[in-house]
């Protein structure tokens, strides 16, 4: 289980410490939800942040867009050096297209779908995919409740993917925490997003690790 540390829940006035300490408290990737105030009622962070991120860490990032034109932002993505990047499915009407414009920049394309829109909508492109982000909230801000209702849409895509794309990646995203790990890890997921979870613990390893290790 690849576990990633979502920096919207990390106190900004110390980031560079506390994105240091869930670093070495063994987190897999960096979870960037870049939100515009549009297609979610917040607004977070954009490239100038992330440009610095990629110049003082050496540690894979993952950019999740919750924006109106994805497109516009993936160019300048790529010229950071972001190694992934989610459009969600809602907000687009050319799916395919965005998603080959990701992986000509040699970045890992996916797609992220809100809580109630169905994963049958994707499968008739899962197989230009390296993976889906399943949103276990509505997106938009941390610290929200897990929704349960996520771990058939999981077992339904990864049963899919078994058969068209046996190599794809299910992240999960939104009130991810020791107690629901098990059942999404069964479900098929293989990356764990987690936000106030693990920075609100004083000791960011021991909530990574009880991830890592169901």
């Amino acid at each position: 289980m690849k576990i990633a540390p979502s920096i919207l829940s990390a106190d900004f006035l110390n980031l560079e410490r506390e994105l240091k300490k869930v670093i070495k408290a063994g987190a897999d990737i960096l979870h960037l939800d870049v939100m515009d105030g549009h297609f979610v009622p917040n607004l977070t962070f954009g490239y100038p942040l992330i440009k610095k991120l990629r110049q003082n860490f050496d540690i894979p990032l993952d950019a999740h867009l919750m924006i109106t034109n994805p497109e516009s932002y993936i160019p300048l993505l790529a010229e950071i050096g972001v190694d992934f990047i989610s459009i969600h499915q809602e907000t687009v009407y050319h799916l395919h297209r965005y998603i080959q414009m990701i992986k000509d920049y040699g970045i890992k394309a996916g797609i992220a779908l809100n809580p109630s829109t169905p994963v049958s909508t994707i499968f008739p492109i899962i197989e230009h995919l390296d993976f889906v982000l399943i949103m276990s909230v509505n997106p938009g801000f941390g610290g929200q409740k897990f929704l349960p209702l996520v771990l058939r849409k999981i077992s339904e895509l990864r049963n899919k993917a078994e058969q068209l794309n046996p190599d794809l990646l299910i992240e999960v995203d939104g009130g991810v925490n020791h107690i629901n790990a098990a059942e999404l890890k069964k479900a098929g997921a293989d990356i764990l997003v987690a936000g106030s979870y693990i920075f609100d613990s004083e000791d960011p390893s021991i909530p990574i690790n009880l991830l890592k290790n169901l």
